[in-house]
């Protein structure tokens, strides 16, 4: 089994549009509902084959931090990025193969959105790093 990362962007003219190109902020609330209700279904169906790992949408807001030297505070503003290149959310998924991943990943692309029609959203499918054991035992 391997653990892979399906990440969810917001809008972007850095990422290829969605078929279904209108912003979530555009949806009636139905729409949002049948959105979400399509992601927890999804996990639902994961969780029962043992796939599922983790997942959770993501607020807007952020707050950059980075270290600023030794005994000195966290430095907490700027360069901010724009709210169009930050992760909307994402689901950890343990699969057989790279394969199923990016099955999911497509079935996940299929929720519905504006007008109730399936996004078509491209999604950002990244295997975890897997640490080798240095040396020979």
């Amino acid at each position: 089994m391997a653990k892979y990362l399906i990440l969810k962007h917001y809008r972007s003219d850095k990422n290829p549009f969605a078929v279904n190109d209108v912003p979530m902020d555009q949806w009636t609330p139905a729409e949002i509902d049948a959105h979400l209700q399509y992601m927890s279904d999804f996990a639902t169906k994961l969780e029962g084959t043992g796939e599922f790992v983790d997942a959770k949408a993501l607020a807007e807001d952020v707050l950059w931090v980075r270290y600023d030297g030794e005994g000195r505070p966290p430095v907490t503003d700027g360069p901010f990025a724009e709210t169009k290149d930050l992760i909307a959310g994402w689901m950890i998924v343990d699969v057989e193969s790279r394969d199923r991943a990016i099955e999911l990943a497509g079935e996940l692309s299929a929720a519905p959105g504006a007008n109730s029609e399936p996004l078509g959203e491209w999604l950002e499918v990244r295997p975890f790093l897997e640490v080798r054991p240095s040396g020979t035992e």
